[in-house]
């Protein structure tokens, strides 16, 4: 976990390239910055990439920036299924199943509070 930067004290501005990325599945690379109360991800996800079905404990909100994708969301057995593009928006409460895969190469803003484990963390490659 990448500590944040800034500060109440003393708030300065952080590139999001200067942030140091890894990359816990295959097509997928991550950039992360994590305050007391929120962790903000840059994830950019190659075409095919499959981020598995999960919960976690952490609200999301999902800002997709670029690209086509199509999630899956909702408790097993009662999913449902819909594309998301650029310019969207969607918010993950506490808990709910959901999963990604990229139709073409995608960059999404997640930001879950409280800070935490991402779904990829735990996802076997």
């Amino acid at each position: 976990m990448h500590a944040i930067h800034n500060s109440i004290v003393n708030p300065k501005p952080t590139n999001w390239p200067d942030l140091p990325s890894d990359n816990p599945i295959p097509l997928l690379n991550r950039q992360k910055l994590t305050a007391e109360n929120i962790l903000a991800a840059r994830v950019s996800l190659e075409k095919g990439c499959v981020v598995a079905r999960h919960q976690h404990v952490s609200e999301q909100v999902a800002l997709q920036l670029s690209g086509h994708t199509r999630w899956q969301v909702g408790p097993d057995g009662e999913e449902e299924t819909f594309d998301m593009v650029g310019e969207q928006v969607l918010h993950l409460p506490s808990n709910l199943r959901h999963g990604v895969v990229a139709l073409e190469d995608t960059v999404i803003l997640d930001i879950l509070s409280p800070p935490g484990a991402m779904g990829v963390d735990s996802q076997e490659s």
